[in-house]
């Protein structure tokens, strides 16, 4: 029985340390899109605006930095609008985005606001985009920052929330493995119209549908023949930093 005045249940609460505008899309969307759907909280840090980096065609186009920054801006909020999620940014610069003390600080408050349940970033190795690697430092250190009850701000300390590594561009040559593949079937339409909203990497829009549609496949290999997984199963792959935390193996 469900009485009147019982407080509310909690919803779950998912963060997403990101190093660039379109990072959380192209490679978490669907996972940000199944919380969302789920009536969960989901949070983006987002470092940069990839103004310097990851906006070629703007640059080519004759546009400005701060131009740039706002047409970045707006195509991430849009995107993760069209996700279900919020994006908080942190305007920290990209190419090189540094690791500091300041910023770091920043994501333990956004830690202890949130709470997570779980966190999404990017993997330790990078060879061709120093950025992420930085984004990762950032977020593995908050984290345990965060729960330290002696570290000082403001908010509860948090609890110790399982980490996914999202995949990389390069995943051969960034030490990925496919370890953890979620189903994002239901929801990749979803991340398709949010993959939409960033034009400023038109380029990638095929590139990433052939991924989910390519980890959709190892997904139903690995799921088994008997499961009723649709015949063009999308899915989104992920890497585990710590220990799983089971009562049975499953």
């Amino acid at each position: 029985m469900t009485h009147g005045n019982a407080p509310a249940a909690t919803p779950r609460s998912t963060l997403v340390v990101t190093a660039h505008a379109g990072d959380f899309v192209w490679r978490a969307g669907g996972a940000i899109a199944l919380a969302a759907s789920r009536g969960e909280q989901v949070t983006i840090a987002c470092l940069t605006f990839g103004e310097r980096g990851e906006s070629a065609k703007a640059w080519r186009e004759g546009k400005k930095l701060e131009e740039i920054k706002a047409i970045r801006r707006e195509e991430a909020e849009k995107a993760a609008a069209t996700l279900g999620a919020e994006v908080r940014f942190f305007d920290a610069g990209d190419y090189p985005l540094t690791a500091t003390a300041e910023l770091t600080d920043k994501l333990v408050e956004v830690y202890r606001a949130t709470q997570p349940d779980v966190v999404l970033t990017h993997p330790v190795e990078d060879p061709y985009n120093g950025d992420h690697p930085a984004a990762n430092r950032m977020a593995l250190e908050a984290r345990v920052l965060a729960q330290a009850i002696g570290y000082p701000g403001e908010g509860k300390i948090i609890g110790a929330p399982p980490v996914f590594y999202f995949e990389p561009h390069q995943p051969e040559m960034s030490g990925f493995r496919p370890e953890v593949l979620l189903d994002i079937t239901e929801v990749w339409e979803t991340k398709r119209a949010a993959m939409e909203c960033l034009a400023a990497q038109q380029h990638l829009w095929d590139y990433y549908t052939d991924l989910a549609v390519r980890r959709g496949v190892q997904l139903k290999r690995n799921a088994g023949p008997n499961l009723g997984l649709a015949h063009r199963t999308m899915a989104e792959a992920f890497m585990r930093p710590y220990p799983q935390i089971a009562k049975e193996l499953a």
